[in-house]
């Protein structure tokens, strides 16, 4: 296990290539981090970016994501470090992308102008991979702790990285699940209209497909709508027996409301980003029966994962959302890489990177040279008395 240490702002200013106007009207929202304490006079302050939707419907997600990166720089510190022989002390710097990708390029310009050491973020694989090119032109490593989609990381960056797996292999284990132990017959796929939600409904349908199931029909929704109606409809008339939706959590709440209402006969499995207390709170006793794969090993099964949660709630007094773990993994491990480096070079801590094996909580974590996770883990949870309950695991970690 590497021991952590920790990166500071580099002095070289570098050109974001973006109008300063633009720059101007980027969100900074700043909330409050309490565990930050003030550094001391002779430290060298080290900026760790942070980029999630602290706001809209995903704002739980993207503040509890912020809160664990938060939590790990305060550990870090805690223990003091040095790079270069210098004292340094990290600071997050978290902005709100609301989970949009224009507003996630603008986020990224601001962040490369305020000359962070590297990024947490984004969470939405369009954020995330309008956000790439823009950290890759300045060199800065973009540890993405959840944005499963499998284009982010062909973008051929040597700054992009992911903590969780990506899609391809996601959807192949969801539809192996829904074929193997669902004995689904006939399958409805019910997805956004994002790149992510497209791309991973693809993925399933291939995945179906290849497995010799059979697809009975295929919808696409706005990313904005909570109306399932004329979807539900159709899949009623096909006698549907799973639905399988592609897209957040918030929107797959309202489809399980939605299955419920219209007395729709049909399972719902999802993926990436319903797993957490969000969903449960939003369906209450109509979540139950919902599945959701999530990707790494479930949260009980993760070393440390009693410490982490009591931490998380002393500090926050807050339910956990799913991928605030990963979050709380790739701020160490950003610390971690600039001590291997020792440097605050963006450069070499990103280089750092794509050599390490670090053991984190949410497993043994290395990259291939994609930037992808190795040997990823998945999850298949169901919703069992109002609580997410692990009842299949694929991969390992």
């Amino acid at each position: 296990m590497t021991t952590l240490r920790f990166p500071s702002p580099f002095t070289q200013h570098r050109r974001t290539g973006i109008p300063r106007a633009a720059l101007v009207i980027c969100l900074t929202m700043l909330l409050p981090l309490p565990l930050q304490a003030a550094p001391n006079a002779s430290a060298q302050i080290v900026q760790i970016g942070f980029a999630g939707p602290l706001s809209g419907s995903s704002a739980r997600m993207g503040q509890s994501q912020m809160h664990a990166a938060e939590l790990a720089l305060a550990e870090v510190n805690a223990h003091g470090t040095s790079i270069g022989g210098k004292p340094v002390v990290f600071k997050l710097l978290p902005q709100d992308d609301r989970g949009d990708p224009g507003t996630a390029a603008l986020v990224a310009a601001y962040l490369v102008k305020s000359e962070v050491a590297a990024v947490i973020g984004h969470w939405n694989t369009g954020a995330s991979m309008r956000a790439a090119t823009i950290y890759n032109a300045a060199g800065i490593a973009q540890i993405a702790p959840g944005s499963t989609g499998r284009q982010y990381t062909q973008n051929g960056y040597a700054t992009s990285f992911r903590i969780v797996g990506h899609d391809d292999d996601g959807s192949r284990y969801a539809s192996a699940y829904a074929l193997q132990n669902l004995k689904a017959g006939r399958i409805a796929v019910v997805h956004d209209d994002t790149a992510f939600g497209t791309m991973l409904a693809t993925q399933f349908i291939r995945g179906v497909q290849e497995k010799g199931g059979e697809i009975v029909t295929r919808q696409s929704i706005s990313s904005k709508t909570s109306d399932f109606n004329a979807a539900l409809a159709e899949c009623k008339s096909k006698n549907a027996d799973l639905i399988f939706f592609g897209g957040l959590g918030p929107q797959a709440a309202a489809l399980m409301l939605g299955i419920k209402r219209m007395n729709v006969h049909a399972e719902l499995l999802a993926a990436d980003g319903i797993v957490g207390p969000t969903f449960l709170q939003l369906t209450g006793a109509d979540g139950n029966g919902a599945l959701g794969l999530a990707p790494g090993q479930a949260q009980e099964k993760m070393n440390g994962w009693k410490k982490f949660k009591e931490k998380f709630n002393a500090a926050y007094g807050d339910r956990i959302e799913f991928f605030a773990p990963f979050a709380y993994d790739a701020a160490h491990m950003i610390a971690a890489a600039a001590q291997q480096a020792n440097s605050l070079e963006p450069a070499r801590i990103a280089n750092a990177l794509h050599n390490m094996k670090y053991k984190g909580l949410t497993g043994t974590i290395s990259f291939d040279a994609e930037g992808n996770l190795a040997n990823p883990a998945y999850t298949i949870y169901r919703v069992q008395d109002g609580k997410w309950m692990p009842i299949q695991s694929f991969g390992s970690k």
